[in-house]
């Protein structure tokens, strides 16, 4: 559904600036540019109510290159100000752009309070699984063992896992997607933008210059379809080859089965990210490489609980009906006292 304006029908050149694009080339970044372009002309939102705001970083070059209002803003505070523009004016489309290091360490207690007061914004976290920006030390996303300039044995931290910190902090809507699947990204964007409530999208991305191909092993060409399962709602879980591969729950653990005479489709578990049991969803997130396919698609997606901006916003109104106040009074009421000399 394109939207229409009295200036006629938007198109992905309405929200591409006269800025040059100065990621490295090659870069992922690149890829979730042009999806997010192709995205937002279908939204059925007018182009002067979109918002993109994002902190420190590569991926936060973004507001730059989008030509809507933006906020490039501190290291780790986008969701401060994705926040206050979103309560000052609920009827934005607001769009936060992070990374890893930017969402996950300096970041991570302001992403946390962004997820859990689910205001309706949308939250894309680039994974590079390194700090590109700063010429390539490990962040809170790389790998055991990773050898970068700031782990020259290697990192001997355990990476987070930008999913099962989602879950943690009660997002509402947590979905993945890469930056090799331009189709996939417009879908899983479109259905973050449908969502009442935050909606945190991890995008796998490429930095070509200092973690070159850290996601070949799970999207590459060769591997995918054994490496990678797509989340549809009301289908089986199934991937492989001519989907011949699936997955049943054995006791409280995912368990890969082979389609076969003595397993059929209809034995399968079958997705629902509606559950409100968020067990199935911490299932998904925690399939990882190499013991399990990685889950691409909308993994928990949760409705009717109301946004942070509409308690606010109700808190107002209420206070507001109550009639014009008396500071003096707020002042000299039962909360006050005096110093004695």
């Amino acid at each position: 559904m394109s939207t229409t304006t009295e200036e006629g029908t938007l198109t992905k050149k309405d929200f591409v600036t006269s800025n040059d694009v100065r990621w490295c080339p090659g870069c992922g970044d690149y890829a979730i540019l042009n999806a997010v372009q192709r995205t937002l002309p279908d939204l059925g939102v007018p182009k002067e109510k979109f918002v993109v705001v994002s902190g420190i970083g590569c991926s936060s070059r973004f507001p730059y290159y989008m030509n809507t209002y933006g906020f490039h803003t501190v290291h780790g505070r986008a969701p401060t100000v994705a926040t206050g523009v979103k309560v000052a004016n609920p009827d934005l489309s607001v769009w936060m752009i992070t990374g890893d290091g930017d969402g996950l360490s300096i970041g991570a207690n302001h992403l946390l309070h962004l997820l859990r007061r689910n205001l309706d914004i949308n939250v894309l976290l680039f994974n590079n699984r390194i700090y590109g920006l700063t010429k390539g030390q490990y962040s809170p996303t790389s790998e055991v063992g990773k050898r970068t300039k700031s782990t020259p044995a290697g990192s001997v931290e355990y990476p987070v896992n930008p999913l099962l910190f989602a879950l943690g902090s009660e997002a509402t809507f947590i979905a993945r997607t890469t930056d090799t699947d331009q189709k996939h990204m417009v879908e899983t964007f479109k259905a973050a933008q449908a969502h009442k409530g935050t909606s945190f999208v991890e995008v796998f991305q490429n930095c070509v210059i200092f973690n070159n191909k850290t996601f070949d092993s799970v999207t590459g060409r060769d591997v995918r379809n054994d490496q990678v399962i797509f989340l549809k709602e009301g289908k089986p879980l199934v991937y492989g080859e001519s989907d011949s591969k699936g997955f049943k729950l054995n006791g409280l653990n995912m368990e890969t089965v082979e389609l076969s005479g003595e397993t059929s489709i209809d034995d399968l578990m079958v997705h629902n990210p509606k559950d409100p049991n968020p067990a199935y969803a911490t299932l998904l997130a925690q399939m990882t490489y190499p013991s399990f396919p990685t889950p691409l698609g909308v993994l928990r997606q949760l409705e009717g609980r109301e946004t942070f901006e509409e308690s606010v916003v109700g808190q107002i109104e209420h206070a507001q009906a109550k009639g014009e106040g008396s500071l003096q009074e707020l002042l000299t009421g039962n909360n006050s006292w005096v110093v004695e000399g």
